[in-house]
């Protein structure tokens, strides 16, 4: 008799952390590991977003707070999206939740019925297919390569809607891949979108504020589509403030309504605490979140200048978030000590094995022959990291 509920039986663990746990379980043996595998800025959150959080300690912002998130957070949230991005949101359309990744999966939870189809450019952020599936949905992927950026067409995003079709998700910029979207590929997306009325777009922009080309475009721009978008984004990236857990949707009302009537019944409002400290990160000095885009693009510029001069590794130029992700393909079917490198994840068990660098393959990302490396670290450890690589990769034949 099986114990579990039959929804668990399709779902595969995160790849991303299952190779950090593998690195911490290395760097308790004692092993010098440098950890490129998960997405986490290792920057200390602001100092004034800190001493909020103390102040509302302090006056006792313990106890619950409303499902949907404070009014004055919400409130901020719709200032700064009026502001940075000229879009007009009421706090009615804000449902602050317990991360980003909560907020997409009430989003997809909420809109998705059994065999309702999902289009995921890939590669994709791990956690998307599987979202999709524990609504039983059916992910939809439209593949992309290095040599397009990993962005994928217009007429791909044609191709690709059914009659079953009921979402997009759009992630700009990108992980794995840091890729950024431009205002006319989007406005080209949008155009496709309003043909289709029963097509919603979940518009993941949590790295909006790690871009190194141009201000941040949102699809939610687009006034024809406008009521069709849901907005994805939260503190954790631009603010480093991962472990704080709050992220939050911009989206009609409708969609902002039922998402709050399903998280009052799973997990209710996310921390006061750290409520009170995303509200002093966006109306506080935003110099904190440029600092930091600016130390990013310099480690994106070390990192793609090292990694270029590895023979075998084809590496793109990206042009937001904090990933790189080279084409390795002529590195599988080689061996060492008697083990051939099949895929790409058995390359990333290698380096973490032979090199000590935790990084993680495209498979898990929907993109075999591709290995995802976070530059969220320092300049010191991103050379340290490709040197440990590129040596590692020299004993293969």
């Amino acid at each position: 008799m099986n114990l579990l509920a039959t929804r668990l039986t399709s779902l595969s663990p995160s790849e991303t952390f299952a190779m950090a746990q593998k690195s911490n379980e290395l760097k308790a043996r004692g092993i010098d590991v440098i950890n490129l595998s998960v997405g986490e800025p290792d920057f200390n959150t602001p100092e004034h977003i800190k001493q909020a959080a103390q102040k509302a300690i302090d006056e006792n912002y313990s106890f619950y707070s409303p499902v949907a998130g404070f009014p004055d957070l919400r409130k901020a949230i719709c200032s700064k999206l009026k502001n940075e991005n000229g879009l007009d949101y009421t706090p009615g359309q804000i449902v602050v939740s317990n991360g980003a990744k909560q907020s997409i999966c009430n989003v997809i939870l909420s809109i998705i019925d059994k065999g309702e189809e999902v289009i995921i450019p890939a590669p994709y952020w791990v956690s998307y297919p599987e979202m999709v599936k524990l609504a039983e949905g059916k992910p939809v992927f439209v593949k992309s390569g290095i040599e397009n950026d990993f962005k994928i067409t217009p007429e791909q995003l044609r191709q690709a809607i059914t009659s079953k079709t009921k979402a997009l998700i759009l992630c700009s910029p990108s992980n794995p891949t840091g890729s950024v979207y431009s205002k006319e590929e989007l406005q080209a997306f949008a155009e496709i979108v309003k043909t289709h009325p029963h097509l919603y777009v979940i518009s993941d922009e949590i790295y909006e504020h790690i871009n190194y080309v141009s201000r941040h475009e949102s699809i939610a721009q687009f006034e024809d589509i406008r009521e069709r978008v849901i907005v994805v984004n939260g503190v954790s990236k631009g603010y480093a403030m991962t472990g704080w857990r709050i992220g939050w949707i911009a989206a009609p009302q409708g969609i902002a309504s039922a998402c709050g009537l399903l998280q009052g019944q799973y997990t209710s409002g996310p921390s006061s605490i750290s409520q009170k400290a995303a509200t002093a990160a966006y109306t506080g000095d935003q110099g904190c979140v440029e600092e930091m885009r600016k130390a990013f693009e310099r480690r994106k510029n070390l990192i793609v200048a090292l990694l270029s001069d590895i023979p075998g590794l084809r590496v793109n130029n990206p042009t937001g978030a904090f990933y790189i992700f080279p084409e390795c393909k002529s590195y599988l079917g080689k061996s060492y000590n008697g083990t051939t490198l099949q895929t790409a994840s058995d390359l990333a068990m290698f380096l973490l094995e032979e090199a000590h660098v935790a990084c993680v393959g495209g498979d898990a990302f929907g993109a075999p022959g591709y290995i995802r490396l976070s530059y969220a670290t320092s300049d010191e450890n991103i050379t340290k990291a490709v040197k440990r690589i590129k040596e590692a990769l020299r004993k293969l034949s």
